[in-house]
């Protein structure tokens, strides 16, 4: 499989940041698209910080590379299994921005090329042989980083399987790369519907006309948009900022699906908020905006447990101990930040 014509994306040049700068991305690469970094309107703002390295990502020692487990949970490479029914397929390894706060920051820079046709068969063949599969998630890295010819393969190849009814992708694309949604890729998407795209807005400055021509594109297509956005210390962890994002997705006709906790991924620790500081913020949407535009606020649970949704009025507490319940009925300790207040 191939990546489109990249020569739009802008590697960071160590060179270009300070010494501590360097020293983070030589650890922790990064790339920015020419358009991300096009919304940039001083350093420390919410873009910027989702973007540019911090020293803050050397200092987090404690935290886990794979606290979700998603290595032990690979049946075949390059693919996760979880959930009884449904199945991660990691079809790329490039993205147009290395997201600061990624879940996979352990194989950002690892190698960027796309899954090879023998995994990309191995994985069919997995899929195949477990009929209980029914949903097959795109992700990677950026699956829309692929080219349409690439693309069409994995689509087609995955509507082969009879048991296999709902495919989605999971891509930041519109947020950091709107111009790579093209009618002709469009054109080729809606050959596979049903197909429902998540893409990942997390502040509203990040709503552009861009971003508003991509979606309109993939919706005008058949597309059914969702939205998932991470909770992130210092970028959205704001009632205020939470309800324009949120209204604003469901204006260019994106409907919030789920606001994420964030993961206990190494280097990340200094985006990470309370979950107490996340159920103010959706008790600060519940009621003030449409319910169309209030997300399910979701903790993945370490150990690879699954995602438990959280409101306001149903956490049990005992001191920093979070006691929640996983789909499967099992309950499960949660250790929690201690809110400096």
């Amino acid at each position: 499989m191939q990546y489109f014509n990249s020569d739009v994306i802008s590697i960071c040049n160590n060179t270009t940041y300070s010494e501590c700068a360097a020293s983070v991305s030589s650890r922790y690469p990064v790339r920015v698209s020419k358009y991300y970094a096009s919304l940039i309107r001083q350093d420390g703002d919410a873009i910027w910080k989702q973007c540019m390295p911090d020293i803050r990502e050397l200092e987090d020692d404690i935290q886990c590379p794979d606290p979700l487990e998603e290595s032990s949970l690979s049946p075949v490479p390059g693919l996760i299994h979880r959930y009884p029914d449904r199945v991660v397929l990691l079809v790329s390894n490039l993205c147009p921005v290395y997201c600061r706060f990624c879940m996979r920051k352990r194989h950002v820079g690892s190698g960027d090329s796309p899954m090879g046709e023998a995994e990309l068969k191995r994985a069919l063949e997995y899929i195949a042989a477990n009929r209980a599969i029914h949903d097959v998630i795109l992700s990677g890295g950026d699956p829309l980083m692929l080219d349409d010819a690439s693309l069409e393969l994995v689509l087609s190849s995955l509507k082969a399987i009879n048991h296999v009814s709902i495919i989605r992708i999971g891509t930041r694309v519109p947020v950091t790369l709107p111009e790579r949604i093209t009618p002709r890729l469009c054109t080729l998407l809606k050959r596979f519907h049903p197909l429902y795209i998540n893409t990942h807005f997390n502040h509203p400055d990040e709503i552009t006309g861009d971003s508003k021509r991509a979606c309109g594109m993939l919706a005008d297509g058949g597309m059914q948009l969702g939205n998932q956005t991470v909770l992130l210390k210092g970028v959205n962890d704001d009632a205020d900022i939470m309800r324009r994002l949120m209204t604003g997705l469901l204006g260019i006709r994106v409907k919030p699906y789920y606001l994420h906790q964030m993961d206990l991924v190494r280097g990340t620790a200094h985006f990470r908020t309370s979950v107490r500081a996340g159920l103010e913020i959706v008790r600060g949407l519940r009621g003030h905006i449409s319910g169309l535009a209030v997300p399910h606020y979701v903790i993945d649970l370490p150990g690879g447990k699954g995602k438990v949704a959280v409101l306001p009025d149903d956490v049990e507490r005992e001191g920093d101990m979070l006691l929640l319940r996983t789909y499967t009925g099992e309950r499960v300790e949660y250790r929690d930040l201690v809110d400096a207040t």
